[in-house]
């Protein structure tokens, strides 16, 4: 007889979350993840999305205390010890993580194939960074697909699907923006403390193609000259870059961001930036939201994460 969980985990086709964008509010997604959707039977594990995109930021979300082979810029911290694994090793991990993209520059595919396959059948767990560049080597699919781009995409693949290029399909499509709408959203924030005095830490969530700012009484702003302003700021085509640990540079300026890799490379990449005329209330909360767009309409292909597959006698 299935329990609940396993029947809800059997049935689940995609389940998609916002993406977001800072550091913590990612670590919260993805515990929430975790506890809904993985089980400790689930030893390979398919993660997807674009570089600083923020898949390690999910990863130690996902798996807190994991040791990450290499960090986001690609700067090895420590040797891979999924290669030096052997079932007869009492004191071996039970978890391991391996990046694809960065172990195809020193390791020919089928030795991190045969690495991985030797892991997963000896009841050990493997996250696979870029899973979709090993899954037609290794000829499996992964028990639970992660993939990371404007949404959190959780999948957990039949026969039929989805498979890994389904989902980096949406993902690949969906990032920019993420990526735009992150940006607006830290120089709208910056410009609403430079002009407007709104030094206290605001609340920030996600909207589809943008991002909401909620403030506790309602503001006193002029909305139409906020993004103005904002447009302004963006038509100089200033450079963003990391800033520090929690940090961005945007031109010469520093701005305060816990996702600082999450970018666009120049303020001229966000597209049709806009804000929404008036402020939304929020009878539940008691906050007023200020809604920021970017972008325009477009079919991201969320119809194709799942294939059907004619079977021929």
């Amino acid at each position: 007889m299935l329990t609940p969980s396993t029947a809800r985990n059997d049935t689940l086709i995609y389940a998609a979350y916002y993406a977001p964008r800072g550091r913590q509010r990612l670590y919260m997604v993805a515990s929430e993840i975790s506890r809904r959707y993985l089980t400790p039977t689930d030893y390979l594990i398919g993660i997807i999305g674009a570089e600083g995109s923020g898949k390690s930021t999910l990863i130690r979300g996902l798996f807190p205390g994991l040791e990450l082979t290499n960090d986001d810029e690609g700067v090895n911290v420590r040797p891979t010890p999924l290669y030096t694994f052997t079932q007869d090793d009492f004191y071996s991990g039970h978890t391991f993580h391996v990046d694809i993209r960065y172990e195809l520059a020193f390791k020919q595919k089928y030795k991190i194939k045969e690495a991985i396959r030797d892991a997963v059948l000896a009841n050990r767990r493997v996250v696979v960074e870029h899973f979709d560049l090993i899954y037609e080597s290794l000829g499996m699919n992964a028990q639970v697909l992660i993939g990371l781009g404007e949404e959190i995409i959780v999948a957990r693949p039949s026969i039929f699907g989805p498979f890994p290029q389904n989902i980096k399909s949406v993902v690949d499509k969906t990032i920019k923006y993420r990526l735009m709408a992150h940006s607006a959203e830290d120089i709208t924030t910056s410009i609403l403390e430079r002009d407007y005095n709104y030094k206290s830490r605001v609340l920030h969530s996600d909207v589809r193609h943008g991002f909401v700012i909620s403030f506790p009484e309602r503001p006193e702003i002029d909305i139409g000259e906020l993004e103005a302003k904002v447009k302004a700021f963006i038509a100089q085509d200033l450079p963003i870059s990391v800033g520090g640990e929690d940090a961005i540079k945007v031109g010469d300026c520093h701005i305060f961001c816990t996702g600082p890799r999450t970018h666009v490379r120049t303020t001229c990449q966000i597209e049709a930036f806009r804000l929404l005329k008036e402020f939304k209330f929020n009878y539940l909360t008691n906050e007023y939201m200020l809604v920021g767009m970017v972008g325009y309409q477009e079919i991201a292909g969320f119809e194709d994460i799942n294939e059907y597959m004619e079977i021929q006698d």
